[in-house]
């Protein structure tokens, strides 16, 4: 089992920045990528950037240029930085972690992110 709490989420203005944090406990070890997932009002849940163990990132276009993921493997914690943030990025932000094999996915609560003026 692997337990994920997020933090961080909040209101900004357009253009302004968050961090946030996702916090891991559990069986670690057997994670093969974590990522950063958000659902908009009315939307599907989206997938909005991974890392995997190896290092590697992705993002969804969208951010691209303006969010970064990363992690503390000491801290055993998942970051996301959102610069630039536009009204559009408000939503339900949730940290995923994924197992390969066998194939589990775990999923934290969201903390939400609300851009407006």
């Amino acid at each position: 089992q692997v337990q994920l709490v997020e933090s961080g989420g909040g209101l900004v203005q357009p253009g302004g920045s968050l961090r946030l944090s996702c916090a891991a406990s559990g069986s670690i070890f057997t994670i093969n990528r974590m990522g950063w997932y958000r659902q908009a009002p009315g939307k599907q849940r989206e997938l909005v950037a991974a890392i995997t163990s190896g290092g590697s990132t992705n993002y969804v276009d969208s951010v691209k240029g303006r969010f970064t993921i990363s992690r503390d493997s000491v801290k055993n914690t998942l970051y996301l930085q959102m610069n630039s943030l536009k009204p559009e990025d408000t939503a339900v932000y949730h940290c995923n972690a994924e197992r390969l094999d066998p194939h589990i996915n775990y999923w934290g609560k969201g903390t939400l992110v609300t851009v407006s003026s």
